[in-house]
């Protein structure tokens, strides 16, 4: 790829990876409508260890906690509010990579395709505003059960469906389970920690089978990506009590209108 073009792609998917919009839609739009190249293993093992390295350091705070109180409360006996909600990020990990496991080539050869992630923007932006609509939106985390957390887990392993958007879903089950925006966006983004790293560890451990690593298109797309994504995380949580999710709703139904479109006229 040229410079330009990583450049581009790597804000793409830095924006997209914790709104729910779909990053996959959109990273299929450059070459569907312009003809740019297939990004590639290594620049998606890079995009993704950009966007891990964003949430890890704007959550480090909340991380440091999660992880000393997760494991301080088997010392203790007792679990703090941050101990508990570490396990059940844990929990709510569990149903998407056994998913992963189980059907990822199916899915990689069945599922990525133009109608697919047209369908799944459409249906999954539906069901994002009915959710943001009909939800309660009076629960915190710490009303967040092992119940509620592996519904949300669960409905983590539908975003393996290219077009679904991890995020979008999420916060789907979220807000359906009657917790705030905040509260089911946050979740959601310390949810992907995990789910991130696992994605970037098996892509690198296929990257390693490859001869050539362009080591600066790498570079490039994790620092591009990461500060995109550092961004995107920030000014989300801050106004998303006040937008709701129907702006990105409506997104997702355009977005879809244009991949049939696209489909249609090929």
């Amino acid at each position: 790829m040229e410079t330009f073009q990583i450049v581009i792609l790597a804000l793409i998917q830095g924006i997209t990876e914790f709104l729910p919009i779909s990053s996959s839609a959109h990273l299929i739009l450059p070459n569907q409508v312009l003809g740019w190249p297939d990004q590639g293993l290594a620049f998606d093992v890079a995009v993704h260890f950009g966007s891990l390295m964003a949430v890890l350091i704007y959550f480090r705070k909340d991380v440091w906690h999660l992880i000393c109180d997760g494991l301080g409360g088997f010392k203790t006996g007792q679990f703090s509010d941050e101990g508990r909600l570490a396990w059940l990020i844990v929990l709510a990990t569990i149903p998407a990579g056994l998913v992963g496991l189980a059907f990822k080539d199916f899915i990689e050869t069945h599922l990525r395709s133009s109608a697919v992630i047209a369908a799944t923007t459409i249906i999954f932006g539906l069901l994002l505003w009915w959710a943001d609509v009909y939800g309660k939106r009076l629960d915190g985390l710490s009303k967040l059960n092992w119940k509620k957390a592996l519904m949300i887990g669960a409905a983590q392993a539908l975003a393996l469906i290219p077009g679904t958007s991890r995020s979008g879903i999420t916060m789907t089950a979220g807000l359906m389970l009657g917790m705030k925006r905040e509260a089911a966006a946050r979740f959601s983004f310390l949810m992907s920690i995990p789910v991130i790293a696992l994605s970037a560890l098996l892509l690198t451990l296929e990257l390693l089978d490859t001869q050539a690593v362009p080591w600066g298109s790498i570079f490039l797309g994790v620092i591009l990506s990461g500060i995109s994504a550092y961004l995107c995380i920030h000014f989300f949580l801050q106004f998303i009590s006040r937008i709701g999710m129907a702006p990105f709703a409506i997104y997702r139904l355009l977005l879809g209108a244009v991949l049939i479109w696209l489909i249609v006229s090929a």
